[in-house]
């Protein structure tokens, strides 16, 4: 017999080795007339819930959640929830979201497409179908992503300087060459990157505090390490904090750094980039519009990825669990 507090069920997958879990029922009703005013709604009122899904023993510090809510803008409407912040836009969580409508059958083939309303706004995801009318991958067109700063310096405390290029794709990133730092990308040298990418964004803090305050959402931004296998391919490791990178090559990521390369006129509308993250697992990506975002000059990027299920899940949650709450150690 069991006297619970709390009884969630959830589909988990991942995108490209990054988890995804999209939360299908026991949280409570929402107000408000957005997606935005929704996921604010919900911060401002039951932020507790997040920890108790994301957080272990649930979960983990690199768990992201997704919150269906109505939307009258779009097909569907979602919020990202993550183990420390509140994402506008998430690119993995998109394409997991995909693969959990079709895993359902709330969508199926020969559907072409669907739309999302986001906190960042409307996208479309593309859907591409194998001949067994399972979902083979999922594409995101997404909002508009440009150019925030170009070669910020930013000085870390043991004196070292490293140059930032800052990028939108939907949240703010920090662009660091990681070949410039001497920095090997790949699945031995996480602990090196994670404590490197936070001196960082420690740095960060600082310097984006005298060159505009706004940019990196109210806070300092993930560093997004790239070790460029190309000319249109590359490897990426986003440090996210201290002790959490995304397994991914990071969907919103990526779209900054196509538009950092569009910018540059390092990248044509014709050229697929290729991202790949530590285990090679990739996310394809390419300029599909150039448009002024508020006057700007901006582009709407395209990221195709595929996820993956792993889990139908029912979460419960005890009453007199002492950790009822979730935790994380750094």
């Amino acid at each position: 017999m069991l006297t619970l507090a709390g009884s969630y069920t959830a589909i988990d997958s991942h995108t490209a080795g990054h988890p995804t879990r999209v939360l299908l029922s026991g949280l409570p009703p929402l107000r408000g007339d957005s997606v935005l005013a929704m996921r604010d709604f919900f911060r401002a009122h039951h932020d507790d819930l997040r920890p108790r899904l994301l957080h272990e023993p649930a979960g983990h510090a690199a768990m992201v959640g997704l919150v269906q809510v109505p939307s009258s803008r779009a097909d569907y409407g979602a919020f990202f929830i993550s183990s420390y912040v509140y994402l506008d836009m998430c690119g993995h969580a998109t394409i997991g979201y995909a693969k959990t409508l079709a895993a359902t059958g709330a969508i199926s083939a020969p559907s072409p497409c669907f739309t999302l309303e986001t906190p960042a706004g409307v996208v479309t995801v593309g859907l591409r179908w194998a001949a067994d009318g399972t979902l083979a991958t999922a594409t995101i067109r997404n909002v508009p992503c440009r150019v925030g700063l170009e070669h910020l310096r930013a000085v870390l405390r043991d004196g070292r300087t490293v140059r930032v290029d800052m990028a939108y794709g939907g949240i703010w990133y920090a662009i660091v060459d990681a070949d410039s730092l001497d920095l090997v990308l790949d699945d031995h040298h996480v602990a090196e990157a994670l404590a490197l990418g936070a001196a960082i964004k420690q740095a960060l803090g600082h310097a984006l505090a005298e060159a505009d305050p706004a940019m990196g959402g109210g806070g300092s931004p993930s560093v997004l390490f790239h070790h460029d296998l190309g000319p249109h391919h590359a490897r990426h490791l986003l440090v996210l904090e201290d002790n959490k990178f995304d397994r991914s090559p990071c969907g919103t990521g990526t779209a900054a750094r196509v538009a950092l390369l569009a910018h540059r006129g390092q990248i044509d509308d014709a050229t697929i980039y290729r991202a790949e993250n530590l285990l090679g697992a990739a996310f394809r990506a390419r300029v599909a519009e150039r448009v002024l975002d508020e006057g700007r000059p901006a582009i709407i990027p395209e990221i195709e990825g595929q996820a993956f299920i792993t889990a139908f899940t029912t979460i419960v949650k005890e009453t007199d669990d002492p950790l009822i709450g979730g935790f994380l150690c750094r």
